[in-house]
């Protein structure tokens, strides 16, 4: 069987090239284009994964207005946010699925202009001529632990957020579960390596910026990733209020959330929530000890554990979950996006 074309706009990021990687060493997938305008013509090497047999590979970059779209049978789009939505939609319209990794068709981003464009009509019902409105979202948010189906059906699929994945992996169980006190205020404090920030030059980033320090950033809970956190978790049946706040922190790779909850009453066994809920998961992972970012760098997993807190009026429980910021909160996300939605086993070519 030959393998699938895919192309990849903005390859010369850090997601990016962790996603050129992840096609190269791919059982079913071929590398049709990449796209970097600045380094256009420019061939780099790029390294198997870690935990993937492979070799180095080597990659041009072309410029993105050049890119044969059409040649795709499914495009990744890497591009900043603002500018991604625009070339989903022409990949789309050149007859390619498309992975968007940026926050342009998450929820609480989604403009009603490319809700209406990506948005098709169902067939008709039998012995009608008129089509029928979608009930399903036109742009399925990219979760595949609560949204799998959606995914494999979908023709576009909205990538989430590094942040989101950790924090709402973490928190859906409860909501599922109807455990979150409605009304009740969820903290999530989560801290990033720099690669979340991306590679483009900025001082705060410098290395003598950095190294030995370790601080907050998007405090007072205006971070661009809680519409799509509030919506999600809103559609999963959850009536809170979310307080969220990043820090940056002096390693290249990983997220870890620390989420504090309240809920309506403290289970007897805590870990039996998250355990059943995510029961035959391949990239969760339930654990009785705290994660930590050795645990999960450059694997396609969330490590994630709960306990009760103790000497509070009010039931809560603490909840932790890690992931490497550019394998499930970025690349190897989009990778097993891309894997149900072109037919493809859901693990292949992913490191676990």
């Amino acid at each position: 069987m030959n393998n699938i074309p895919v192309g990849i706009l903005g390859a010369s990021g850090y997601a990016g090239r962790e996603l050129c990687a992840l096609v190269a060493a791919h059982p079913g997938l071929t590398l049709a284009f990449a796209t970097a305008d600045r380094r256009r013509g420019e061939t780099v090497r790029v390294p198997a994964p870690l935990g993937i047999a492979g070799r180095p590979t080597d990659v041009t970059f072309v410029a993105t207005d050049d890119a044969p779209l059409g040649d795709a049978a499914l495009v990744f789009s890497a591009l900043p946010h603002g500018a991604s939505a625009d070339w989903s939609r022409r990949a789309h319209d050149a007859g390619a699925k498309v992975v968007d990794l940026s926050s342009d068709l998450r929820p609480g981003h989604l403009t009603r202009e490319l809700l209406a464009h990506f948005r098709s009509p169902q067939p008709a019902a039998a012995g009608s001529t008129a089509a029928v409105e979608v009930e399903e979202p036109a742009v399925p948010y990219g979760l595949p632990e609560f949204f799998r189906e959606q995914v494999r059906a979908a023709d576009v699929v909205a990538n989430p957020g590094c942040y989101p994945t950790a924090i709402l992996v973490a928190l859906a169980p409860l909501a599922r579960a109807g455990l979150l006190a409605a009304g009740a205020t969820v903290v999530a404090d989560a801290a990033s390596g720099v690669t979340g920030a991306g590679n483009s030059p900025r001082e705060d980033l410098l290395f003598g910026e950095v190294t030995g320090s370790f601080r907050a950033y998007g405090a007072g809970n205006v971070h661009r990733h809680l519409p799509e956190m509030r919506a999600t978790l809103g559609a999963l049946g959850a009536d809170v209020d979310l307080v969220f706040t990043p820090h940056l922190l002096p390693v290249a790779r990983g997220i870890l959330a620390t989420c504090t909850v309240p809920v309506t009453a403290a289970p007897t066994d805590v870990l039996a929530v998250w355990r059943d809920a995510y029961a035959g998961e391949p990239f969760v992972e339930v654990v009785d000890t705290l994660p930590s970012l050795a645990d999960v760098q450059h694997r396609n997993v969330v490590r994630v554990t709960a306990l009760p807190v103790k000497g509070v009026r009010t039931p809560t429980v603490q909840v932790f979950a890690a992931i490497d910021n550019l394998m499930k909160g970025a690349a190897g996300q989009a990778v097993q996006n891309a894997n149900l939605m072109l037919g493809l086993d859901e693990t292949a070519g992913l490191p676990r």
